[in-house]
């Protein structure tokens, strides 16, 4: 960004405690790992436009952030949308934000440097999420293999794993902060309490889901945390499951049942295409997901995508 204006002095002289670094301060209000992660590696990235150099060298935490002004966040606004897709500098320009919000809270900007250098308005347009939908016989396959799995009983949890991750479109670290007390085995209602902003919200286990959750329930009785990891022994561990753990799990049973490659995500991105497509309300669909905005949930919505592949099916090409 060497044509851009550039703050009078990017780097600290020395480095600050943590509870006064504003990006330490901001990063630990994030609510999860993953959020903290992708939003340290967004400023990295910033650091890397201002200076000038590869954002592996920069350390986020030696940047004097308060020095920024509005001629500088209009000028990585621009350089953003350039270099990356709508989302992808919107999150970016969110964490700088962030940053900038905690340097004045800290003391270290006025509020009126502060409010210019934070109005910059977000970048408009919208890319379709990544990832794909899992077919209903990759599905079938994935459930098969688990209940082949008789060896150990993580056969019978993993089975329950999908079920809640296609049935309730639930999050990985949703999932793995899952208590038995959050559950209701007599309604099926499940309380989800690890949302994105810590928010709760209930949703209902039923049929299929419901009968391979309360299977697992009941070979892993006595656990706390509902999904607990089992070991190659057969033993059942008293310790929480991890995302992480989630994810090896799922990549591995994709390949144990030849399903092509597919992510976590891509059960949330099911769930919701499919329980529009059945005709519920896209509120609905967005109060059980846990998104906080249906714009959000409208993104994975394939029906328009459905009625333009009819539309295409009108016209007929005499070749």
């Amino acid at each position: 960004m060497s044509e851009n204006p550039q703050p009078r002095s990017l780097a600290l002289t020395s480095p600050l405690p943590v509870h006064q670094n504003p990006v330490a301060v901001y990063l630990a209000g994030l609510t999860s790992p993953r959020s903290r992660r992708v939003m340290a590696q967004a400023l990295r990235s910033v650091g890397a436009l201002l200076t000038g150099q590869e954002s592996e060298n920069i350390d986020i935490f030696m940047i004097d952030w308060s020095q920024l002004r509005y001629m500088h966040t209009a000028a990585l606004r621009s350089k953003l949308a350039e270099i990356y897709s709508p989302a992808t500098a919107n999150r970016t320009l969110s964490a700088v934000r962030g940053v900038l919000k905690e340097a004045w809270q800290l003391g270290y900007m006025s509020a009126e440097d502060y409010h210019r250098a934070a109005n910059v308005k977000s970048i408009k347009g919208e890319t379709l999420p990544a990832g794909r939908e899992l077919t209903q016989g990759e599905i079938v396959a994935l459930v098969q293999i688990c209940k082949s799995d008789t060896k150990t009983a993580s056969g019978v949890r993993d089975a329950a794993i999908i079920g809640l991750l296609y049935t309730c479109g639930l999050r990985r670290a949703e999932i793995v902060a899952l208590n038995r007390e959050d559950f209701d085995a007599a309604s099926g209602k499940l309380m989800v309490k690890a949302g994105k902003g810590r928010k709760q919200r209930t949703v209902y286990v039923l049929g299929g889901a419901l009968r391979a959750l309360m299977d697992w329930l009941g070979v892993s009785a006595g656990r706390t945390p509902m999904f607990v990891p089992v070991l190659k022994s057969g033993k059942i561990t008293e310790r929480r499951m991890n995302a992480q753990s989630i994810y090896d799990m799922l990549r591995r049973r994709a390949i144990e049942s030849g399903v092509p490659d597919f992510s976590p995500h891509d059960f949330r991105r099911t769930f919701v295409g499919e329980m529009l497509e059945r005709g519920v309300d896209i509120a609905t669909v967005a109060n059980i997901a846990g998104h906080a905005s249906v714009d959000t949930t409208r993104r994975y919505d394939r029906r328009p995508e459905e009625t333009k592949k009819r539309a295409a099916t009108k016209l007929h090409f005499p070749y």
